[in-house]
């Protein structure tokens, strides 16, 4: 039996976070992936969806531009988008990827890893032990108990980028990241889209007045979106997919189910080891450690949150937990930012309106307008908002940013909250101009131009002056 530091199952952005770190400290690291080094994420996620948007991006400026009769100097080289998207998967996940983890045993594609006990792994037919082992198996699409759904050929985000061609039409099943993402790349790629889902907005984990200006959005560029909606029934017609709801029936060439993620665990034998876990993933505490001591869970497949840069975030907290067993790196010390990276992106942080009205949070919102910033409007990008929930002290509950590099700008605040700064800070800070991320900085102004209302400031500069 081969016996190891430590044993890292799966190959997604935690377990890479633990093997890239481990193998750096100098420590024996095994680590174990039944396919692609990169997960979901780099394969099927993450990376080749910003790929196919920044195709479709390129694509809708085309016919912008057409629209406006500025014409081309010669015939413009037009491409694949799916297989650029592909392409360029190939490329991050060769060479340079690979080179992270020189230091590190690998055991690609030698079937799944499965426990034999507590302190024993074992695939292909061979075992392995360590003294910690690091869970990172991820999550896999959640395809919803939609009466005839199993029987048609549907789309999610493993398959859709092996696609031959871009679907003259095509429903989508959910309107949370995937599905906002891939309903407004394939509708610039040229699919007539429809978008339905059960919840009352698009990205309904987040702010509701960043899904309604999400959907104004789609609207504006023919995406039809059905909000509240019931899917009744799936079915294959004459090569068509047909999609019954109770708000009518549509005619599609491809569905795609974007409902969400479950764990991948049924390989792993949990049970053999003892470790607890449940149907949203494996059970863990704020050190990412399971009921076994000297097992960890990081990323998806222990439920917490579902985003890569929490994975790799945690699978860096649980190898230093699992090193410095004194010092604790809980979890939720530290704040966890989402971005959507559709046209506008929306990014958020912290609480939600409605999540701080359900704590009993007395807060005040501070906003500014993209449309009333001169770097914005000279950009051709003035849809969008940065919001913020806040006190009379500056202290900052919650951020939603939509619009241009929402997805950038969240992160002085991610900080900002961590750390505990307060807006009088943010705008005593100086912001280049004329960035967008000086927005952020018009809000702290805001407040506080908002403070010098009150009658004691104004009696107070009276006297000084």
């Amino acid at each position: 039996m081969e016996k190891h530091d430590l044993i890292v199952i799966g190959m997604g952005p935690g377990g890479m976070a633990v093997s890239a770190m481990g193998s750096a400290m100098g420590l024996d690291v095994l680590a174990v992936e039944s396919h692609k080094v990169g997960g979901e994420c780099l394969n099927y996620g993450c990376i080749p969806s910003k790929a196919l948007l920044k195709a479709s991006e390129a694509a809708s400026i085309a016919v912008n531009l057409k629209k406006y009769g500025i014409k081309f100097a010669g015939k413009p080289a037009v491409g694949d988008p799916l297989q650029i998207v592909r392409d360029k998967v190939n490329q991050i996940a060769g060479p340079r990827t690979m080179k992270m983890f020189d230091k590190v045993k690998m055991v690609l594609g030698k079937g799944k890893a499965r426990f034999v006990d507590a302190k024993t792994v074992e695939v292909g037919g061979k075992n392995y032990t360590a003294r910690k082992i690091f869970i990172a198996t991820g999550t896999e699409p959640f395809i919803p108990p939609i009466p005839g759904l199993a029987d048609v050929p549907h789309l999610t985000n493993v398959n859709i980028f092996a696609q031959k061609d871009i679907p003259k039409s095509l429903m989508v099943i959910g309107g949370g990241g995937i599905g906002c993402e891939m309903a407004q790349a394939f509708s610039r790629l040229g699919s007539k889209v429809t978008l339905a889902q059960m919840d009352p907005y698009l990205l309904p984990y987040g702010d509701d007045e960043a899904g309604h200006e999400l959907e104004a959005a789609f609207e504006k560029e023919g995406i039809k979106v059905y909000n509240r909606t019931r899917i009744e029934k799936v079915e294959e017609k004459r090569g068509k997919i047909i999609t019954h709801t109770d708000r009518g029936t549509f005619r599609t060439d491809k569905i795609l189910i974007a409902t969400g993620r479950k764990p991948v665990l049924e390989p792993l034998e949990l049970d053999k080891a003892g470790i607890k876990y449940g149907p949203e993933g494996i059970k863990v505490n704020e050190k990412m450690q399971t009921n076994v001591k000297h097992i960890y869970a990081v990323g998806d497949c222990n439920g917490t949150v579902l985003l890569s840069h929490a994975a790799m975030h945690q699978g860096m907290l649980a190898l230093m937990n699992a090193m410095m067993p004194i010092k604790k790196f809980k979890r939720n010390k530290y704040i966890v930012p989402w971005s959507v990276f559709t046209k506008p992106e929306i990014a958020r942080a912290g609480l939600s309106e409605i999540e701080a009205t359900a704590k009993g949070i007395k807060y005040t919102v501070i906003k500014e307008k993209y449309e009333d910033y001169g770097r914005t409007i000279a950009d051709g990008e003035p849809e969008g908002f940065v919001k913020v929930l806040t006190n009379g002290r500056g202290k900052i509950f919650g951020v939603t940013i939509v619009g241009e590099a929402a997805s950038e700008m969240i992160h002085e605040w991610v900080l900002a909250m961590q750390k505990g700064i307060g807006l009088f800070d943010i705008m005593m800070m100086q912001h280049s101009f004329p960035t967008i991320s000086l927005l952020n900085k018009r809000i702290a102004e805001r407040w506080m131009m908002d403070k010098m209302g009150s009658r004691f400031i104004q009696m107070m500069a009276k006297l000084m002056f």
